[in-house]
């Protein structure tokens, strides 16, 4: 009697039990499919599809907005799309990266015989040694040196227009290297499809 009396003490201790388990098993459940609809939600949009832009992709992105030193658009191109630097893609800017933020490196060049011309309705000369700088790779300095002939006929060109009301204008020298710059990167682009000249300085300019 004792022992039936005892089992059935048990069962009604048991009995308590079992809602708590259910509760925990369906809150278990329940977590899984919100997991499983996260997941799968974030898959769907695609969000596993679309990796983090670059450093360099950024670098290309900043260069096209409005403000950024470039050549035409027609010129820009983007890094390892092309080795012979055709119009499909950008030629990459050569980036010397610092623990802060990327800077830019400078390339110079001096070409290396002087410009001689005449100027216009006078008997006066002006005679002018210029050199290019370009934030962008080797292949600007090449086609530089490569197109070097045309280049100094369409320099002559933008020259020997000049008069000597001209000289006495107080942005005359600034405005002529922006004219000389936009006839080089126009020649350049014709052959190239790519410009990429950004400033032209006078290392000496005389007037006799």
């Amino acid at each position: 009697m004792s022992e039936k009396k005892a089992a059935a003490e048990g069962a009604v201790e048991a009995t308590p039990k079992s809602p708590l388990i259910k509760i925990i098993s369906a809150m278990v459940v329940l977590l899984v499919l919100i997991a499983a609809t996260v997941v799968g939600t974030l898959f769907l949009s695609g969000f596993f599809s679309h990796p983090a832009p670059s450093a360099d992709d950024m670098i290309a992105e900043a260069a096209d907005k409005p403000g950024a030193p470039a050549a035409t658009a027609r010129g820009a191109k983007k890094a390892g799309d092309k080795p012979d630097g055709k119009a499909d893609g950008k030629v990459a800017k050569l980036n010397n990266k610092s623990p802060e933020t990327p800077r830019f490196d400078y390339t110079y060049f001096q070409m290396e015989r002087e410009f001689l011309v005449n100027l216009a309705s006078s008997r006066k000369v002006m005679s002018v040694q210029i050199a290019v700088v370009t934030r962008y790779d080797q292949r600007v300095i090449d086609n530089v040196k490569k197109h070097e002939f045309a280049l100094r006929s369409v320099v002559m060109d933008v020259m020997r227009v000049t008069t000597e009301a001209d000289l006495a204008k107080p942005d005359f020298r600034k405005d002529l290297a922006v004219r000389i710059r936009n006839a080089m990167n126009s020649l350049v682009e014709k052959y190239e499809d790519f410009g990429g000249i950004e400033d032209v300085y006078f290392t000496s300019f005389i007037v006799q």
